[in-house]
């Protein structure tokens, strides 16, 4: 193995150049390619979201990735972002078996399993009201997926501070997190938005940019039903362009907006599991200067959702899973 290649691919992963890894391990014949560059290779196509090419890749090493706890990992990332939950917990829960208590793995099944809970509790939803597989209540068809479900075991403890607010895991170090932004920064960014940023979400942009949050589930009512339910995000997108996930990132606000057709009413700071919709900064009744609400916009019908009526008290509304 030339050593000098593999220091170069992983200076390139450490630079989020993914698409330098995918170009330069392509060319070595496939026949030629051993476990370590097939990894390389998986890694930066699952960085890149082309995850079905990425479990191409992965299977040809399949016998060799069996114990190894990292392939165990990163084939589950690749199935979960391809909604194929339970290939995807079968993969986590064994390289928790190889390599117990990594936080990130953890992570992962976790939300696989609040998953499968809110799915059983929409079917059996359902299958109460006599409707069939394909067919929600008529009283609940223009309500968001997420607020159908019953709400998890959550902690009522107020978010916590930002030290103790984020998860840092591999995911969110490579996808969410930038350095602090400077003035500069910033203004630029809110002159591509045509937004002026809330001056909370700014502040805590400073302390940390972007990420994973532990608490990642807020409260919210079915006007229809008066059921209490939850939306989950992902992510909370910082301020720059650096990081895929990021206001002017590869999967930044107006990107999302434009490519899934979401109304042009502000700023997405968050994306729901799965894509299932987004959480924005609401400008329509402040102004794009003013003090923006914050909204739930479903995917499928585009029904939006007061969550909060500013930043800062949509983060303090934030709980994390008992």
């Amino acid at each position: 193995m030339n050593e000098e290649l593999l220091e170069q691919l992983e200076a390139w992963h450490e630079e989020d150049e993914y698409e330098k890894i995918v170009h330069a391990v392509q060319e070595i014949p496939a026949e030629e390619r051993d476990y370590e560059l097939v990894n390389h290779l998986g890694r930066a196509l699952n960085n890149l979201e082309r995850y079905e090419e990425a479990i191409e890749q992965f299977l040809t090493v399949a016998d060799e990735g069996e114990d190894d706890p990292l392939w165990q990992y990163r084939i589950g990332l690749a199935y979960y972002y391809l909604e194929q939950y339970d290939k995807a917990e079968q993969a986590f829960e064994r390289s928790d078996e190889l390599e117990p208590g990594d936080e990130d793995t953890l992570e992962f099944l976790e939300w696989i399993r609040n998953q499968d809970e809110q799915d059983e509790a929409e079917h059996e939803g359902i299958v109460e009201e006599g409707a069939q597989d394909d067919e929600l209540p008529k009283e609940n068809a223009d309500e968001p997926r997420a607020m159908i479900a019953s709400v998890p075991a959550v902690s009522s403890d107020p978010a916590p501070v930002f030290g103790e607010f984020w998860n840092d895991s591999e995911l969110a170090l490579e996808q969410y997190v930038s350095e602090p932004p400077s003035d500069g920064l910033i203004e630029s960014v809110e002159e591509q938005l045509v937004f002026r940023l809330p001056a909370s979400y700014i502040e805590m942009m400073k302390e940390h940019n972007g990420g994973i949050p532990y608490n990642r589930f807020f409260p919210v009512t079915n006007e229809a039903s008066g059921e209490a339910g939850y939306i989950e995000i992902e992510g909370i997108l910082g301020i720059g362009r650096e990081k895929r996930h990021s206001l002017c990132g590869e999967e930044g606000s107006w990107i999302v907006i434009e490519r899934d057709r979401y109304p042009e009413i502000g700023v997405i700071i968050a994306k729901a599991p799965a894509e299932a919709g987004v959480v924005m900064l609401d400008y329509r009744s402040s102004g794009n200067d003013g003090e923006p609400e914050v909204v739930y916009v479903d995917k499928a019908e585009r029904h939006v959702t007061l969550l909060a009526p500013n930043f800062e008290t949509f983060i303090q509304g934030l709980m994390r899973p008992e």
